[in-house]
């Protein structure tokens, strides 16, 4: 029986599985003419919901002049829009629009089925750890245990 592994060593395994997962994932997108950093700032606008630039900027831990270039980009496709802030002349919030959230699905829908085909080469009682230690990361996720 092997010797269990220190929370020391687990946290090294786990966060190099989890690194090499999601470096799989994004490598199976559509080749188009996203990037990740835009494909990233539509699902922070999608997830977050409509957004000033500066909450965008900071949500995505970059510069407001690198949000603006972003966001540009993304206006320029027709994937996000800009409405008047309720409450705040100044500010504008950010959106994506019913073509964005669409991109986003086609994107989404790719790295999906790559990984559900991984998951369908599992034995039934790996799929069942697999679920299990789903479960587990999300609430590490959730509540930083």
């Amino acid at each position: 029986m092997a010797k269990p592994m220190t929370p020391e060593q687990l946290t090294v395994r786990l966060r190099d599985a989890i690194t090499r997962l999601n470096r799989r994932l994004r490598q199976e997108r559509p080749v188009g003419d996203l990037t990740m950093t835009q494909l990233s700032a539509l699902t922070s606008l999608r997830l977050g919901g409509a957004l000033t630039p500066r909450e965008l900027a900071d949500l995505e831990r970059v510069q407001p002049p690198t949000m603006t270039k972003i966001v540009s980009k993304l206006e320029e496709r027709g994937l996000v829009q800009r409405s008047p802030h309720p409450t705040d002349g100044r500010q504008v919030l950010l959106a994506p629009t019913e073509q964005g959230l669409e991109m986003l699905s086609f994107y989404e829908k790719a790295r999906d089925e790559w990984l559900a085909a991984r998951l369908a080469e599992l034995t039934p009682d790996e799929r069942e750890t697999v679920a299990r230690a789903s479960s587990i990361l999300e609430g590490l996720a959730r509540h930083g245990r």
